[in-house]
């Protein structure tokens, strides 16, 4: 051989190992983050399964977002100026249309029961809401209204 080709080859087998050791560090640092995704793994597939506070209790689930909406409507009701507080009301009434929804899906159903009488109780209640909270909004705007004459 030509000491040209004893340098090349020195050269080529330096650059093959580099290379090697590049890949075998990057071999270590794929096993590191596969172990660190199969934990991950591992950890989200246990909370997934996790019973929920009240267990598979439907009620109080239901029950404890009733309890939070209405912490959460009378803070966000308090802190509104009073000068505002009427023309929120009116128009929040419109709102009560969802009520009507939800209590005429409780009514609906086939039979007699305490759901179908809350049902329609709600059904009454939401709509003497909506049309009483309509007429003072349509009273309320009369005020601002210019007077003919």
């Amino acid at each position: 051989m030509s000491g040209t080709a004893i340098i090349l080859t020195k050269q080529l087998s330096s650059e093959l190992e580099s290379a090697s050791q590049n890949i075998a560090q990057a071999a270590q640092t794929l096993e590191t983050a596969q172990d660190y995704l199969q934990d991950l793994s591992a950890q989200v597939s246990l909370s997934l399964n996790a019973a929920p506070a009240a267990g598979n209790n439907e009620f109080m689930f239901l029950l404890t977002v009733f309890v939070l909406a209405c912490f959460v409507g009378y803070y966000i009701i308090w802190k509104v100026t009073p000068a505002l507080h009427s023309p929120l009301m009116s128009v929040t009434n419109a709102v009560s249309s969802v009520i009507i929804v939800g209590a005429l899906i409780a009514a609906g159903p086939a039979g007699f029961s305490a759901a179908k009488i809350l049902g329609f109780l709600a059904v009454f209640l939401a709509s003497v809401n909506i049309f009483g909270g309509f007429a003072v909004t349509e009273r309320m705007l009369a005020l601002f209204k210019k007077k003919k004459g």
